[in-house]
């Protein structure tokens, strides 16, 4: 039985994980965890696999939480070398309409231009992320490293 050709974008920056399985470009599911990811990521995964063959995995490689980004970027790395599936990522701000991100206390990481960097708010947002409806290939980058933002934190 042949299985149907997907891409699958991971937003594991905070809880919940959102995981979105697309066909043709076009969100056709869509995962919510509030598991941790290390517990969660491989589940998921064995599961998408054993349905669907993956084309491409894309990623929220940050910034957000340092251990939530590590744990998605080692084990998309790792699955995207064993598996030969092409590894693509995007700084977690088009996934939340540019909204400022928790960093630590009341800082924030905001996005101006093109620079991340972190403000201090009296009430700190909360981050709400979404998953795209259309996937459009041309907003992610081949360059998957995370993305480690923070600056002294004073």
């Amino acid at each position: 039985m042949l299985k149907k050709e997907v891409d699958v974008v991971l937003i594991a920056l905070n809880s919940p994980i959102r995981l979105g399985i697309y066909e043709n470009q076009k969100l056709i599911e869509e995962v919510e965890s509030y598991e941790k990811s290390s517990d969660v990521l491989p589940l998921l995964f064995k599961d998408i696999l054993e349905k669907y063959e993956l084309k491409q995995l894309f990623y929220a490689n940050g910034p957000g939480s340092f251990m939530a980004i590590k744990v998605a970027y080692i084990f998309l790395e790792s699955l995207s070398i064993l598996k030969k599936i092409p590894l693509f990522a995007r700084d977690a701000f088009y996934f939340n309409d540019n909204k400022p991100i928790k960093a630590i206390g009341k800082l924030c990481f905001v996005k101006i231009a093109d620079n991340i960097q972190t403000q201090k708010f009296e009430t700190v947002p909360e981050v709400d992320f979404k998953l795209p409806k259309e996937l459009n290939y041309n907003e992610f980058s081949k360059d998957t490293a995370p993305l480690y933002k923070i600056g002294a934190v004073g």
